[in-house]
């Protein structure tokens, strides 16, 4: 049955004759009854097995479990027991369910009691990475099973129908924005850090796209929530700080020292000059020059954390020509004309600046630097 969550297998004799009794919701989609119901998270593992022999794509009715996922979505509920957010398990079930409401008439037609017998095959439409890290939290903390999860069941209608369901579920299905996730993530402390900065240093103040991960041509922002949270996630990796205020110090005034040796972000802000301009104009706004300025940063701070040492090995970044023109940029920051930011353009983009101040380049550096200048991009 490949990646399908089944439960206990039919014809078996420990489960005729008995069932599954659920408390339930009665819903019509499609012409179709479904139900709803609120399951103990220790019997979705009992209820939703794995039958790991691999099959082929186009006769499964789900993709192959990505393992990989399975300890992160697990660490989650583990480290937040009293704040994790699960969404409902979809399910369908090849066999005969019986709803038995509360009343033969009105709002009690709807509510009631769900049976399904045990011998009945379930198949996970959404949710079965979910139902893992359920199963492994579960290992680690068995009180968590007292805990529910909402669980949709339909009638199984067969596995054409079933892939129908998996596609339709997930066809729409829409990451959120990496700057939306940043805003409205209060449990990550380097996201608050980045919102604080967003909304109440100089340098950002009403100049963050807070929402979106991309500038429309016309938006009157420099930066984006997302590129001003790789800046900071690469300023301050590794380095050994109380947090709290001292952090929030540090990275306000490495941001303030950057500002004063960028002066068309000031401009920007004094009206001067549009965001529209000097986005299509310079790169030093884009979020691989940010993500390469937090390095740079990263770099001296690493030194030393004293202002008076570090700001003046910065002072060499007023010197740096950010223009789109500059030929130097051609395979570092900007291929074939535009800004890209995989890994070894941020890399190269970074490598630039730490020759303008002066600086070192690690091995792996390096060896993306040589590679560059034998024309291996």
């Amino acid at each position: 049955m490949g990646s399908h969550a089944l439960a206990q297998q039919g014809g078996d004799a420990t489960t005729a004759g008995f069932e599954y009794i659920f408390p339930a919701i009665r819903g019509v989609q499609a012409g179709r009854e479904y139900y709803v119901s609120m399951c103990p998270l220790r019997l979705i593992p009992k209820i939703f097995l794995f039958d790991e022999d691999e099959l082929a794509p186009e006769v499964r009715a789900q993709r192959v479990l990505n393992k990989g996922r399975v300890p992160a979505l697990a660490r989650y509920i583990l480290e937040n027991p009293d704040d994790y957010v699960f969404s409902a398990l979809t399910a369908s079930v090849d066999g005969a369910m019986r709803f038995v409401g509360v009343s033969d008439q009105g709002p009690g037609l709807r509510v009631g009691q769900l049976h399904i017998p045990m011998a009945s095959r379930f198949l996970i439409n959404d949710g079965q990475h979910r139902r893992a890290a359920i199963e492994a939290a579960l290992k680690e903390n068995p009180p968590l099973g007292d805990e529910t999860i909402a669980v949709v069941f339909f009638h199984d209608a067969g596995l054409e129908r079933s892939q129908q369901m998996f596609a339709d579920l997930n066809r729409h299905a829409v990451r959120p924005a990496r700057s939306i996730g940043v805003l409205y993530d209060h449990r990550d402390e380097l996201s608050q850090l980045t919102r604080l900065l967003a909304l109440k240093c100089p340098v950002f103040r009403n100049f963050v796209e807070m929402e979106s991960s991309n500038l429309s041509a016309r938006s009157r922002k420099l930066f984006t929530l997302s590129a001003l949270y790789s800046a900071m996630s690469a300023l301050l990796q590794g380095l050994e700080l109380t947090g709290g205020k001292d952090t929030e110090r540090l990275s306000w005034d490495y941001w303030e020292a950057v500002d004063d040796l960028i002066p068309d972000w000031g401009e920007v802000r004094r009206r001067s000059l549009s965001a529209s301009e000097i986005r299509k104009q310079y790169l030093h706004t884009h979020g691989i020059a940010l993500h390469a300025l937090g390095l740079l940063g990263n770099t001296l701070l690493r030194d030393s954390l004293d202002p008076e040492e570090w700001k003046p090995r910065l002072a060499r970044l007023r010197d740096v020509d950010w223009s789109r023109t500059n030929p130097d940029w051609e395979g570092r920051a900007i291929i074939g004309g535009r800004v890209s930011k995989n890994h070894q353009n941020v890399v190269l983009t970074v490598n630039y600046l730490r020759k303008q101040l002066g600086l070192e380049l690690t091995a792996d550096e390096q060896q993306a630097e040589d590679a560059y200048q034998r024309g291996e991009r």
